[in-house]
């Protein structure tokens, strides 16, 4: 049996641009708790974003981060049902009853353990099996984040799409499009070791967007779709997926587009966009919009659990909790990992 230590270490978000170790007593599980031992968490851009600002509110200057964890059960309450200690299980950092952990709760998932209280599977907690490591598991999180962009640009079976950006998102997203039986998957970025990580996965075909010009290659490998109100050739390609938050990817969009295409955005674009609305208008250019994971935070586990070999890739960096500190300034340093994993013994 799991021995709980009485505090932790927790990092948590100190002042602006600082973070730091605070030591916590461990959360002591209620009639209806349990009590997860972390044994992987995945850093975030959002948490170098949380520590640029000092915190995020309501705790401005003292926020907890790690908002993308796995762990294993270690107490369970007496009126609990359908968990037992020694349940490997991932979580849903938006269902916590005192704030969403590492983002504004009380409680952040770069710590010892997690108080998930009332607990229920299924809406707290995921149980995994234990053969899918820490570090694949600790996806979950940005999986369900890249599954709702796939959801939200509504691809189906046999259908060709185009992701930009070879993240940690823009990976999951192709992922998910290949699992759901989308025929052809193009991943598009600049940086030729993302394009060999998509190769990796499983994608159909990478381009390199700073040697290629991209609506060329689409239509190589696409085809041309069917003439209409559109002027000129246009690639055959159903769905574009925009993980990458950059205006050049919704220029390309604009100018490959063929009528009845859609474009789903998870990337998150730091500056406006300009879009011609008017030359647009012959595509019918269905634009959704993706943030978050409304439904997706276990429907994408299933596949995690089944393809986690696939996933793995995914996962760039890991680094062991004595060097929690050091594996947030690597993924906050551009260029330097894709994603960082934090695992804990």
């Amino acid at each position: 049996m799991e021995t709980i230590a009485a505090t932790m270490s927790a990092v948590h978000v100190t002042g602006p641009g600082t973070v730091g170790l605070v030591d916590a007593a461990v959360p002591q599980p209620g009639p209806a708790d349990v009590l997860v031992k972390v044994r992987a968490c995945g850093i975030c851009g959002s948490d170098a974003m949380y520590t640029t600002y000092g915190g995020i509110p309501p705790r401005q200057g003292a926020t907890p981060l790690g908002h993308e964890p796995a762990g294993e059960i270690v107490a369970v309450g007496d009126s609990v049902e359908g968990l037992a200690i020694g349940d490997h299980v991932v979580v849903n950092p938006m269902a916590s009853a005192d704030g969403i952990i590492g983002s504004g709760g009380a409680q952040g998932a770069l710590s010892g353990y997690l108080l998930i209280t009332d607990a229920r599977e299924g809406v707290q907690v995921k149980v995994i099996p234990a053969e899918v490591p820490w570090e694949v598991a600790a996806l979950n999180e940005p999986m369900a984040v890249a599954r709702h962009a796939v959801n939200r640009s509504g691809a189906t079976a046999g259908e060709k799409a185009v992701v930009f950006g070879a993240g940690p998102i823009g990976l999951g997203a192709a992922l998910s499009l290949k699992l759901r039986g989308v025929a052809h998957v193009v991943v598009v970025d600049l940086q030729a070791h993302r394009l060999e990580t998509a190769l990796r996965i499983g994608v159909d075909a990478v381009i390199d967007s700073s040697a290629e010009d991209v609506t060329a290659r689409l239509l190589e490998l696409h085809g041309e779709a069917p003439r209409s109100f559109v002027r000129g050739a246009r690639p055959d390609t159903d769905v574009y997926i925009d993980a990458a938050g950059a205006a050049p990817v919704i220029a390309t969009v604009a100018a490959s587009a063929k009528a009845g295409a859609r474009l789903s955005i998870v990337g998150v674009h730091k500056k406006p966009v300009e879009l011609d609305l008017g030359g647009l208008l012959t595509t019918e250019l269905t634009i959704a919009l993706s943030m978050g994971y409304p439904t997706e935070i276990f429907e994408v586990t299933e596949d995690i659990v089944d393809h986690w070999q696939r996933f793995a890739p995914i996962v760039s960096h890991q680094l062991p909790a004595s060097r929690v500190l050091e594996a947030l300034e690597l993924a906050a340093t551009p260029g330097a990992a894709e994603k960082v994993v934090v695992t804990f013994d």
